[in-house]
């Protein structure tokens, strides 16, 4: 890691990763242990443990579970904080929403440049991550592809969630990465849209030429809260927009509901999605 992403790091750590950094190195030093000792202990080098001590590599999840089993004493502090250092590692502008998303009773997409972030790969979240702007360092790519995937978790939640996504078929023939890459996200998707509580659709790329196309003003989400309550998130330009009034809510849900009402069935929607993934290129 270099110098500038170390600073970076420190300076962009949350309190949660702060709050594990002073902790980790106070139950290192009450129990004796030298970094390099901890470092052993849990398949780390001396120099990760002082990264993360320092907040200049703020831990991993996977460090968190090791930090508990070494040294946690059966208190726990290390699990607890998982759950929060993730929601850390997400991008400002998505970290309100992202509890929203993970409580959610239904939640509906519509995606109109890449596959939704809740149903990516790892190697096309590598991808799309590695390769936007401003670019981003390699140990911050990573912990964004680990905050992404964390969010896969909603589909086996208890309570069951109901999850719906619209594409358009633009985004099932963009690739990122490369060809094996997409191919890989397109089966996954076409597992996914199998799921007894998952529904997801494509928006062909014939609708504009029918005199109607209801998706022109871009991707949203529809959330039904944990306690019913309805509200849209908007993303434009790194900017996340949470619309709640009742009015506007209404209005996005009626463009939802048309943009679903052009989409292709699930059925077939999920042919396609397979036929694209067994192409050659």
């Amino acid at each position: 890691m270099t110098a500038m992403a170390r600073a970076e790091n420190k300076t962009e750590a949350g309190g949660t990763a702060h709050l594990v950094a002073a902790l980790a190195k106070a139950l290192r030093e009450q129990q004796d242990l030298s970094q390099e000792q901890l470092g052993r202990l849990i398949g780390y080098t001396a120099s990760a443990i002082s990264a993360m001590e320092t907040c200049a590599q703020p831990a991993s999840d996977q460090m968190l579970a090791k930090l508990e089993e070494a040294i946690g004493g059966g208190l726990g502090v290390f699990q607890t904080a998982r759950k929060w250092m993730l929601l850390e590692k997400y991008p400002a502008r998505f970290r309100g929403f992202s509890e929203m998303e993970a409580q959610a009773l239904t939640l509906s997409s519509y995606e109109t440049l890449v596959v939704d972030g809740l149903f990516q790969t790892e190697d096309y979240a590598r991808a799309l991550i590695g390769g936007g702007y401003p670019p981003v360092s390699e140990a911050k790519r990573e912990e964004l592809v680990e905050a992404r995937l964390a969010r896969r978790a909603l589909f086996d939640r208890d309570p069951v969630p109901f999850i719906e996504l619209i594409l358009e078929e633009t985004v099932l023939r963009r690739p990122f990465g490369n060809w094996d890459v997409h191919r890989g996200q397109l089966r996954s998707l076409a597992e996914d849209a199998r799921r007894d509580n998952v529904c997801v659709q494509v928006l062909p790329l014939d609708r504009g030429l029918r005199g109607t196309y209801a998706g022109a003003r871009g991707p949203m989400k529809l959330v039904e809260t944990a306690d019913h309550q309805h509200v849209v998130y908007l993303e434009i330009e790194d900017q996340g927009i949470l619309v709640s009034d009742p009015t506007e809510v209404s209005r996005l849900a009626h463009r939802y509901a048309r943009i679903r009402a052009q989409a292709l069935s699930p059925d077939d929607s999920l042919s396609l999605i397979e036929r694209l993934a067994g192409e050659e290129r």
